[in-house]
């Protein structure tokens, strides 16, 4: 049965809770309705924001209708269920859907470093002298028990990156891991004392530290200190798409990839100032120092050419499957489709 927009928005909703379908413009009303969804509207998925804002799709024909779903988990639902056909989120979620019987297919890759692998500690901490992953795994809080350490929920892909820092070091078993939920409750849980460290995505990495309650340490823009704990480039944001709807329409599939690889390529082109101009409107929550600032952090590790080559695959592998994240491992041909990339790279 087909659905119009509005039971689209009802079942997207009672499906995921609260989510937002928003238009940037009318360009490509008439081409082909392609309904794809994202997190959040945040920098670390401009790619989505750029090829509807700046008319790559309209270009290919298609009326592209994004969902920000204001969850990872919560777009990985939506595409089990077919309510929206493509996303952009952690490269964890095909590898989850195709170890449920769900077989999905990773088309392209739009970064190179997992941006939400950054930890953030507590500024009273490190006024102590603690500085170092080793060191706060030997602290103990004034009762006696670990140092408390926050994902954003347990089996996130904070927490998945989260543990295999930690991991890495040796020390995980010294932490004890919690919820810290969404950047209101984490921020506000290290910023009360309930919280030791923090993983943490660009912007609370940034607001913590101006606001002079938290302090980086470990920070994945520093290449070194994240080639010692990951051994190389991982791509941690994908665009990926359920394998029967490739099959049901390849050709809405090149076109959604072409404007993707437009966007990648625009991207890297643009300055950060022309970059603001475009995705700075749709993300009015964020201050635009706080914006410019993180997309001259994502022009470091953004994939502008949006490969997705088996060498990286083997080193996210080393993170994905793990007896701790329970996915079952999967070889490189049977996740990743890269025929329409490499059609859009030759276009």
């Amino acid at each position: 049965m087909k659905m119009d927009k509005r039971q689209f928005l009802a079942g997207s909703a009672a499906l995921a809770g609260s989510t937002m379908t928003w238009s940037v413009t009318a360009l490509g009303a008439d081409g082909a309705e392609l309904k794809a969804s994202h997190s959040v509207n945040t920098t670390i998925y401009a790619p989505h924001m750029v090829a509807k804002a700046k008319g790559f799709a309209a270009e290919e024909g298609l009326d592209l209708q994004l969902t920000e779903a204001l969850g990872g988990s919560k777009v990985r639902k939506l595409i089990a269920a077919e309510q929206v056909s493509y996303a952009l989120g952690d490269s964890s979620h095909p590898l989850q859907l195709t170890n449920r019987g769900k077989p999905a297919k990773i088309l392209l890759a739009t970064d190179n470093r997992c941006s939400y692998a950054n930890i953030v500690l507590r500024k009273e901490l490190a006024d102590k002298g603690i500085d170092s992953i080793e060191k706060l795994a030997e602290y103990k809080n004034p009762d006696g028990g670990k140092p408390v350490i926050a994902a954003t929920g347990i089996g996130s892909g904070t927490w998945v990156y989260g543990t295999y820092v930690l991991e890495s070091f040796g020390v995980n078993d010294n932490f004890n891991w919690v919820a810290g939920g969404g950047s209101k409750t984490i921020l506000g849980g290290l910023k009360a004392g309930k919280f030791d460290a923090i993983m943490a995505v660009p912007a609370w990495q940034f607001r913590a530290q101006d606001e002079g309650y938290g302090t980086s340490l470990y920070d994945i823009s520093d290449k070194a200190a994240w080639d010692k704990v990951f051994g190389g480039k991982i791509p941690a944001s994908v665009v990926y798409v359920l394998e029967e709807t490739v099959k049901d329409n390849p050709e809405l599939a090149q076109k959604y990839v072409n404007a993707l690889y437009k966007s990648m390529q625009w991207l890297g082109a643009s300055s950060e100032e022309e970059i603001y101009k475009v995705v700075g409107p749709l993300m009015p929550k964020f201050p635009e120092a706080l914006v410019k600032r993180e997309i001259a952090y994502y022009k470091n590790i953004w994939q502008f050419d949006a490969s997705f080559p088996a060498e990286d695959f083997g080193n996210g592998a080393k993170v994905w499957f793990r007896e701790k994240t329970k996915i079952k491992p999967l070889e490189y041909g049977a996740v990743a489709d890269m025929s329409f990339l490499e059609k859009a790279q030759k276009a």
